[in-house]
């Protein structure tokens, strides 16, 4: 597919990774149609797009709202003539111990985030089934593979996301010309942290060495050329499978660090952050704490990473002795 000529729409593109990719897609010429619920980020990041060469349509929609979603696509689709890519942006989360958090934050997570996706995969795909091919972009994220303390329904919607994806790519498999990829990042310097909900009392940072979002964009406008089932950034793919067998020793690893840092870092009061209502204003890409260091921390998470592929890799042997006797 040539990018230029590339019909894209992106649903969370007001702020972060989703406006890295709609600015990625236009400096190749793309032509877009964008959503998120926030209009001013919206409009802040049609005008960058034109800047740099494509060509921009914003809609306000809510990806919990699936009459919503479904009006989008039809109008996304008039306005393109096709749909060759469209990418489910949309995240939230809410950080805080499960009994701590009201139950109706947790719901919402799991609205946005999974649902969400899934409104958006149930009015695209009727139109690449009709077109005969198209790309669907489903971000998924690190968590998709190892649980987070503390953000328990994160977890939930990220683990189910990825399941959706892998029973989609099964129902579509008479279809090779449409493609399921999801995309797993780590870390991402974006405002997600400013957007969270937060009930531990201490305020939320990025660790160093936190991925660049004009990274994962470029990973994502690659899948417009090359499509794959999955893209990992940040950390190998080996290392993700791996982990799923050292468990719950990396979600056990997390939830005490989760606990030592609520007890260090700066106070803050609680809040629902954008679980509700998008944050007024055009938020921008970045989160605005990236420090200097990164190289190094980043060397020590691939240093944990690789103990706990060691431990995943005896798991594993262990598991085949058990099996072969």
């Amino acid at each position: 597919m040539n990018p230029a000529n590339t019909r894209v729409v992106i649903t969370g593109a007001s702020s972060g990774i989703g406006a890295a990719t709609a600015i990625a897609f236009a400096r190749d010429g793309a032509m877009l149609v964008l959503g998120a619920r926030g209009q001013e980020g919206l409009d802040d990041v049609a005008r960058q797009c034109r800047d740099a060469g494509g060509s921009a349509e914003v809609r306000t929609v809510d990806v919990t709202d699936a009459d919503a979603v479904a009006a989008f696509a039809r109008e996304a689709r008039d306005i393109l003539g096709e749909i060759d890519l469209w990418f489910s942006d949309v995240g939230i989360g809410v950080v805080g111990k499960y009994p701590e958090v009201p139950l109706e934050d947790h719901r919402r997570v799991v609205e946005a985030n999974l649902l969400g996706h899934m409104h958006d995969a149930h009015a695209v795909l009727p139109v690449f089934l009709e077109q005969g091919h198209g790309i669907w972009v489903n971000m998924i994220s690190f968590g998709g593979f190892v649980a987070s303390p503390y953000s328990a329904a994160y977890a939930a919607s990220k683990f189910g996301l990825r399941g959706f994806s892998e029973a989609l790519r099964a129902e579509l498999r008479e279809h090779p010309q449409i493609h399921i990829c999801d995309v797993y990042p780590t870390f991402v310097d974006t405002p997600g942290f400013r957007h969270a909900a937060n009930y531990t009392g201490a305020k939320l940072s990025y660790p160093p060495g936190t991925v660049e979002p004009e990274k994962v964009a470029d990973a994502i406008v690659a899948l417009a050329e090359q499509p794959r089932d999955t893209t990992v950034i940040g950390a190998p793919l080996a290392l993700m499978k791996i982990s799923e067998l050292a468990a719950p020793l990396p979600a056990m690893l997390l939830g005490r660090f989760m606990d030592a840092w609520a007890k260090r870092a700066d106070r803050t009061s609680d809040t629902t952050g954008a679980l509700y209502e998008p944050q007024g204003g055009a938020d921008g890409i970045h989160s605005g704490q990236r420090q200097p260091g990164g190289q190094r921390n980043t060397a020590l998470m691939v240093g944990a990473g690789l103990a706990i592929g060691v431990l995943g890799w005896q798991l594993l042997r262990r598991r085949e002795r058990e099996q072969s006797y």
